[in-house]
């Protein structure tokens, strides 16, 4: 899963890609997090748009008392959840990330790591929304980071944006044809645990 990541200066970084900024600063955030208003590219007839959505969806059929908002969606059955599988149909969009964090399992303890795109460009995760709300769709790890964690989002060329973003296209099977990004990654400190903690400190490697 994905239940955190960075985006730093979103405005700067989209500048050619979208035609208009709805609610979004050109900010540092370094420990993203559930709950809160973050960047997101979505569709609109006359261009796409950097917008501030809320990070977690909570399913227009319950209440919200009844279940914690969905961060993360299965790219394996997101057809078949009552959650998502209209909202892949009409409702796409994509995050915005510089990288994200997941922590490795190790007997009782977790390892923090920061993992990038070996190239260090900007990610694009695939996404669905829903109101003011948004939820990351995760797939099978890549081989060389499925040590660290068996899931990581599905993040999207930049040039392939488009193509996922247009509802005439079959997002399942655009999706699953898409080969994976590459990521490179490293350890970093326990201060990420902590979502107070937000500075560019928390991406180092961390140095035993």
């Amino acid at each position: 899963m994905c239940g955190r990541y960075v985006i730093t200066k979103p405005v700067s970084k989209t500048k050619g890609i979208v035609k208009s900024v709805i609610g979004v600063e050109d900010n540092e955030n370094y420990n993203a997090h559930p709950k809160q208003n973050l960047p997101v590219i979505k569709p609109y007839t006359n261009g796409k748009t950097l917008e501030s959505l809320q990070w977690g969806l909570t399913p227009s059929w319950t209440k919200e008392k009844d279940i914690k908002p969905l961060i993360n969606a299965r790219l394996e059955t997101i057809r078949e959840k009552i959650s998502f599988k209209n909202l892949i149909k009409t409702n796409r969009c994509v995050a915005v990330a510089d990288g994200y964090y997941e922590w490795k399992k190790d007997h009782n303890n977790k390892i923090p790591h920061f993992l990038t795109r070996s190239d260090n460009q900007i990610i694009f995760i695939a996404a669905i929304f829903q109101a003011k709300q948004f939820c990351l769709i995760t797939q099978q790890a890549s081989e060389n980071i499925s040590f660290i964690h068996q899931r990581q989002p599905v993040i999207i060329d930049e040039k392939n944006l488009n193509k996922y973003l247009n509802l005439k296209y079959e997002a399942f099977e655009f999706l699953n044809s898409c080969s994976k990004i590459k990521l490179k990654f490293h350890e970093i400190k326990k201060d990420v645990n902590n979502p107070a903690n937000n500075n560019g400190s928390l991406i180092e490697r961390y140095e035993k």
